[in-house]
């Protein structure tokens, strides 16, 4: 699995490293862990799912950062049948839109939204409205 680190990913990440708060090396250890385990909950991720020439469920391999990195791995099979790639949707965005997340950005800055970016249209370089029906923003801030 390929990964780009992100800004704020790096920026928690050194954080903990920078952090006089640790007595050992296997507490700053174990925080690290869980840190880079909440980012990549955060991701979404690309799953290859496989069906074998008769129709029965195959094979499934995930997670790929992106569908580049799961069709350069599709490419290298020589098993025989159909592979599909599906998104799959991280669960800790969608309770961070619905519960909230401490330094969870992407939220809406509307007090009546608080939706992800992903959720509003983009237009051109910059984000548009809302695309949640039932939101009252008329446009994403940072």
């Amino acid at each position: 699995m390929r990964l780009t680190p992100r800004r704020e990913e790096v920026d928690a990440v050194k954080a903990l490293l920078e952090s006089p708060d640790f007595d050992s090396a296997d507490q700053m250890a174990k925080a690290v862990i869980k840190e880079v385990a909440g980012i990549l909950q955060m991701r979404d991720w690309v799953a290859l799912v496989h069906t074998w020439s008769d129709g029965s469920r195959g094979l499934n391999w995930a997670p790929f950062g992106n569908e580049a990195e799961a069709r350069a791995f599709a490419s290298k099979l020589a098993i025989g049948g159909t592979g599909h790639l599906v998104k799959i949707h991280s669960p800790g965005v969608m309770l961070a839109n619905t519960e909230g997340k401490k330094g969870w950005k992407g939220y809406c800055q509307h007090p009546e939204c608080g939706h992800a970016p992903f959720t509003h249209s983009a237009a051109t370089a910059s984000r548009g409205a809302c695309q949640i029906p039932t939101c009252p923003c008329d446009g994403f801030r940072k």
